[in-house]
């Protein structure tokens, strides 16, 4: 048997029924075969000697007793063909199952001829599915199928091109990729490709190699106002040669596969980009930022005046409510954007009408579309083609407005991307309703911190003063460090510095009481170990002490376990500072003579509320122009060397003394550790002064009656030489009732003194320790005026007591005169 012919790489191109494949067998008007080819003697195992002259029935396999097909028997018209499935019978006995069409030629000499062709009937059908497959891609399939030749022009197209293109192919054939897409109507969004559709085109025609979903950005030239996305794969197409016949393009449309995905994205980069800080504008301008372009070419963002006070927005959207325009970015290509959309600059309050989309959106607290129909081309200039407003509301609370606004593009915001916006701007109302919140505590906390702080040191002579405090939680803003500078009779002045363990709000509002008791106590000019012993006592009753029956909740709440302090008396006149500490460091002082800095050696004394020893004093004589450094642990705490390495850091700072105090208050927070801190920082700076001779004048007088009048007579005598005459019958009747009771209640030798500072200050003291008591008399008493008159005529009055007895001491206002020149010490 002649073995098969093997197919050559023309025949793919050609049906198993084609002349030069199928078996071709001829039959004469009586049904003889009278011509036979070479494919049916492959196909039947037949030779022509075989075969020929012997009717053609003999080749058709039949079950006994049947007859042969009648029309094997006969020849129709000329011209008419006839096709069927025959069992067609080997030379080796098996049956093959043919395909057969058979065509009547024209008669000859013996009457007209039959045609028979012959193929495998499953080849046939598997080449006819494969036909139909090839007409579906042609005619009815979704999937664009365009075929460019060598040099890339375009040649054939799929009836799927021919609807996006808006007509037939005839227009664009002979356009090259680049024509269809012009540079700058698209780019490629797949990475590890050649930048270009052309460039990518070449390469598969170079080397063969198939490119695979590439997805690509760009307009059809019938609607050039619509941004789609496709995926493109490319593969070489060959002829029967195998020689390159061009390259065949298929491209689906997955715009909307695409844009559900940017949807995603968006979502997933809102969640780490918005809502990073706790600041209301700038958690809108996340939201721009996120929003702008990819989801619109515009944003702008209308809050309540409310929301950025901090306080409640109201219950309910009031016609003609104003808003203030707090971040609003506007597509820089874009020359006529409507008035009211982005075109508004931050900060300017905006109303909108009653009967608008964006009132309409905030009364009914949901979003609202307006697309504007007919948009033209893109980057065209012409104004806004889509907004959509969407209220910002929290809590059920309407807190603004959010407007995104389409200029750049014609594309519409359609449902999927109205609830995309309305999931945007609701996360972004929780960011903005937790800023809304915090500012509203921060305010709180500001307050706070405002009431427990000095906000300004009290004007006095007996020193110069700075401070710097720097608190732990840098959020909320204060801890429980404070200092004070409290002024005392006499032009003494009391200096306080201290730190309750823990930060934050709890101890910030320990540290108000503990503040206000030493500033209570002060005015009663306690010695500094007695002051500090009392405020142990109220310290051990405030309930921020740990107490045995307190759970872990309790503990964690309180989270302050002691307080620590140090307080300071200094003396201008004398230049002595008497002071006694708490647990606190000792304070800084640098010589002015020398620049030496040393720390004052105080008694050790157990912290505020702990129990254990009482406390002592020390008293040391300073010179004038002394610099002290009164401070926390936090200043001086190091991260890396301890206690001595911040002390260390401290000396060198206050080596540079003669710098004003300002300036050195900053030098010693800049070599603070950088990075966060665990306790709070305070640093008070004084800078001693002293009193001038001419502005304190004491005489001691004896306790006899008659010296009365030589005090008056002398102190009328100081006030005419420091020209303040006008304050003469004050002062001596002052003076004259001071002396009196000090005369009549005390025993021992009696002092006056006067003080000219910002005020007249008038002292008298005896050494005894009762104190008189200020009262009013009866109409039919003769006694008991003298102390009432003090009152009435002086600003101030008040005793404080001393190891050797007691000073009561008057203060009258000099606001009217010039304040007297101090030391320059």
């Amino acid at each position: 048997m002649t073995s098969p012919k093997p197919e050559t790489p023309a025949d793919e191109f050609l049906g198993p029924l084609h002349v030069t494949r199928a078996a071709a067998v001829v039959l004469d008007a009586c049904g003889i075969v009278i011509g036979w080819s070479p494919a049916a003697e492959r196909l039947l195992g037949y030779t022509p000697q075989e075969i020929l002259r012997r009717p053609a029935t003999a080749l058709v396999a039949r079950k006994a007793g049947t007859q042969p097909a009648p029309w094997m028997n006969t020849v129709g018209d000329p011209g008419s063909i006839r096709s069927a499935a025959l069992n067609l019978r080997h030379r080796d006995g098996h049956t093959l199952r043919m395909a057969t069409t058979m065509c009547t030629v024209a008669h000859g000499p013996d009457g007209p001829a039959l045609v028979l062709l012959a193929a495998d009937l499953e080849e046939l059908r598997s080449w006819e599915s494969h036909q139909a497959m090839l007409r579906g891609l042609v005619t009815q399939s979704p999937v664009w199928l365009t075929i460019y030749d060598t040099e890339l022009r375009i040649v054939w197209a799929n009836a799927a091109v021919d609807r996006e293109l808006g007509g037939p192919l005839t227009p664009y054939a002979g356009r090259t990729v680049d024509e269809l897409f012009p540079q700058g109507q698209g780019r490629m969004l797949s990475e590890h490709h050649p930048p270009t559709l052309a460039e990518t085109m070449r390469k598969v025609l170079a080397d063969g190699i198939p490119v695979i979903d590439l997805h690509y950005l760009g307009q059809v030239p019938a609607a050039p106002e619509y941004e789609r996305v496709w995926s493109c794969s490319y593969y070489r197409l060959l002829d029967a040669r195998g020689e390159p016949l061009g390259v065949c393009e298929e491209a689906v449309d997955i715009t909307e596969r695409h844009r559900a995905e940017q949807r995603l994205a968006l979502l997933v980069r809102a969640g780490s980009c918005i809502g990073t800080s706790l600041d209301v504008v700038r958690t809108t301008a996340e939201l721009v930022e996120v929003a702008v372009p990819q989801f619109a070419d515009a944003v702008t963002v209308d809050l309540l005046p409310e929301v950025l006070e901090g306080t409640e927005p109201p219950d309910e959207i009031a016609p003609g409510q104003r808003l203030v325009r707090v971040c609003g970015s506007r597509d820089p290509q874009d020359t006529a954007v409507a008035p009211g959309d982005a075109a508004a600059e931050a900060g300017q309050p905006i109303e909108y009408a009653f009967a608008s989309p964006q009132a309409r959106s905030m009364a009914s607290g949901r979003s609202i579309t307006e697309n504007t129909p007919g948009m033209p081309a893109p980057r065209s200039g012409t104004g806004v083609h889509a907004r959509l407003f969407v209220p910002l509301q929290a809590r059920g609370a309407v807190m603004g407005l959010v407007t995104f606004l389409r200029s750049r593009t014609a594309m519409p915001f359609d449902t999927d991307e109205q609830e995309l916006g309305d999931e945007l701007v609701a996360r972004s109302a929780v960011c903005v309703d937790n800023a809304r919140r915090y500012a509203r505590e921060y305010a709180a906390a500001v307050t706070l911190q405002r009431s427990l702080l000095p906000r300004r040191l009290p004007p006095q002579s007996a020193l110069e003063a700075a401070y710097r405090y720097l608190p732990a939680d840098r959020h909320v803003g204060v801890g429980g460090d404070w200092f004070d500078v409290i002024p005392l009779s006499g032009t003494r002045v009391a200096l306080v510095v201290g730190d309750v363990v823990g930060h934050g709000l709890p101890a910030a509002a320990t540290m108000g009481r503990l503040r206000t008791t030493v500033r209570a106590l002060a005015q009663l000019d306690l010695d500094p170990d007695e002051l500090l012993t009392r405020l142990a006592d109220v310290a051990g009753q405030n309930d921020w002490r740990l107490q045995d029956d307190d759970t872990p909740e309790d503990v964690e709440d309180k989270g302050i376990i002691g307080a620590t302090c140090l307080y300071a008396v200094y003396d201008p006149i004398s230049r002595r500072c008497n002071w006694c500490c708490a647990g606190h460091p000792p304070p800084a002082v640098v010589d002015p003579d020398s620049g030496r800095v040393g720390f004052a050696e105080l008694p050790s004394g157990p912290p505020l509320g702990l129990g254990g020893p009482t406390y002592e004093s020390a008293e040391v004589e300073l010179t004038p122009g002394s610099v002290l450094a009164l401070f926390t642990n936090g200043l001086v705490d190091s991260r890396t060397g301890g206690v001595d390495v911040g002390l260390g850091r401290l000396v060198q700072v206050l080596a540079q003394h003669r710098l004003p105090l300002e300036k050195l208050c900053d030098q010693a927070m800049a070599v603070l550790p950088i990075g966060p801190v665990n306790d709070d920082a305070a640093l008070l700076l004084v800078r001693t002064r002293v009193l001038d001779a001419h502005q304190v004048a004491c005489w001691n007088l004896p306790a006899d009656p008659s010296v009365v009048s030589h005090a008056r007579a002398v102190a009328a005598a100081q006030l005419n030489e420091w020209g303040l005459p006008e304050l003469g019958f004050t002062t001596e009747l002052v003076v004259s009732e001071l002396v009196t009771n000090a005369i009549r209640y005390a025993a021992g030798p009696i002092r006056l003194r006067l003080i000219r500072d910002r005020a007249l200050l008038c002292e008298v003291s005896d050494s005894r320790h009762t104190s008189p008591h200020l009262r009013h008399a009866a109409n039919d008493e003769e006694g008991g005026r003298g102390l009432f008159l003090v009152a009435q005529t002086t600003q101030r009055w008040g005793t404080r007591y001393t190891s050797a007895g007691k000073t009561i001491w008057t203060e009258q206002d000099l606001t009217c005169t010039e304040p007297p020149q101090r030391d320059a010490a």
